[in-house]
């Protein structure tokens, strides 16, 4: 999938706030320290100590913003006081005032409290370049317009990244919205894929087990009605399989609603879970069954696999096949186990069967990670091989 390139770095609010903060030292801090540093020590000393205040208060609430000693509201206070006393000692400080304007609107709530208190720091650094120089009456020196230069320019600039921050915070809002939108939709529609593919295995189940069961019931029921008179004994062979039939169709309706073991295989060997099988259907159809059935080794999915295909392959030889023999082969691989199911009925054409027994082997299969390979041709009997990975079990 294509991804955007992302850039080098990244301008979120805080590498801002951190650049902003590089800016105010290199330009706001350092230029006053210097200018000082062959001054008399009456300038030099209180200056420097002044730019120490400001400098450790910034780093306080900019390195620390929770702590208890000084909030971002009396820093700023600190910093109106700090601008205002060093407009007096150095006979001006408009150039740091314009600096530290950024701290006005980063550490304030509102619009209406970053310009009243970047003015309220404007006026601080005018009245203090007025008491240091006294009235002359020469009132608009560099200094003062610079100031009040630097204070209108940073009005405008504040209100405007405002704007630009207020703008974004609303599409960032819009955005979560419609994620979590999208999110509750993603949820129902698995919510919903889930329910129809639980509907789809109860289906698969309901159609490979008691769908099966009573159809045989219903074939043997027949077969006992019409020997009634004729052959008592071999109806009381169909009646006692109609018994047994019914007693496993109760037992895979108990699994169905959770009352049994899942899948109806007990754990053990899946060669004589599929032999009870084969041995019901012939007795039930007569017709011959052989089979190889090694003991192999696989987990309880797949012997319920297993069983599932041998018994909707069985029931279709039993419906549409007019076999009389099947065979049955059951294989271990190191990489899989193999099911082989051959019949020598009359046979289909594949391509035009899309019946629900062999589109729900295949999909129990596929779950698996296994497949279903079904040959079959017109007169000419039916084999289908059914395949689960082992993952290199032996």
């Amino acid at each position: 999938m294509y991804q955007r390139p992302q850039p080098d770095i990244e301008l979120t609010v805080p590498s801002l706030h951190r650049w902003n903060a590089v800016f105010w030292v290199l330009l706001g801090v350092v230029p006053p320290a210097i200018a000082v540093a062959d001054a008399p020590g009456a300038t030099r000393y209180p200056v420097l100590a002044l730019l120490a205040v400001l400098a450790l208060s910034y780093g306080a609430v900019g390195l620390f913003p929770g702590n208890p000693v000084l909030r971002p509201r009396p820093y700023l206070y600190v910093l109106v006081a700090g601008l205002g006393a060093m407009s007096y000692l150095l006979d001006g400080s408009a150039a740091l005032f314009v600096v530290t304007l950024p701290h006005f609107w980063i550490y304030t709530p509102s619009a209406r409290a970053a310009i009243a208190l970047s003015g309220l720091a404007a006026g601080a650094v005018v009245a203090g370049n007025l008491v240091r120089q006294g009235w002359s009456g020469e009132f608009l020196t560099g200094n003062v317009v610079f100031t009040l230069v630097g204070y209108a320019v940073g009005l405008l600039a504040g209100l405007l990244m405002r704007r630009i921050a207020g703008d974004g915070e609303e599409r960032a809002r819009r955005l979560r919205a419609e994620l979590e939108d999208a999110r509750v939709r993603l949820a129902d529609a698995h919510h919903r894929q889930g329910v129809a593919d639980e509907r789809e295995r109860l289906a698969r189940e309901i159609h490979d087990t008691l769908a099966q069961g009573l159809a045989s019931i219903v074939a043997l029921a027949e077969a006992a009605r019409s020997g009634l008179a004729t052959e008592p004994a071999r109806s009381a062979k169909h009646l006692l399989a109609i018994e047994n039939t019914a007693r496993e169709n109760l037992a895979e309706a108990r699994v169905l609603v959770g009352a049994a073991s899942a899948g109806g295989v007990t754990p053990g060997s899946v060669a004589a879970a599929l032999r009870r099988t084969l041995d019901r259907f012939t007795e039930d159809t007569g017709i011959d069954v052989t089979a190889e059935l090694p003991d192999v080794t696989c987990d309880q999915q797949t012997r319920i696999a297993l069983l599932r295909c041998t018994q909707e392959s069985l029931a279709n030889v039993r419906k549409h096949a007019a076999a009389s023999t099947v065979e049955v082969v059951l294989t271990e691989r190191p990489y899989a186990v193999e099911l082989e199911i051959t019949d020598d009925g009359r046979g289909f054409v594949t391509e035009d069967s899309h019946g629900f027994g062999l589109n729900g082997m295949r999909k129990r299969l596929a779950e698996l990670g296994g497949e279903l390979d079904v040959t079959s041709s017109v007169g000419d009997g039916t084999r289908v091989l059914a395949m689960i990975p082992t993952g290199g079990q032996v």
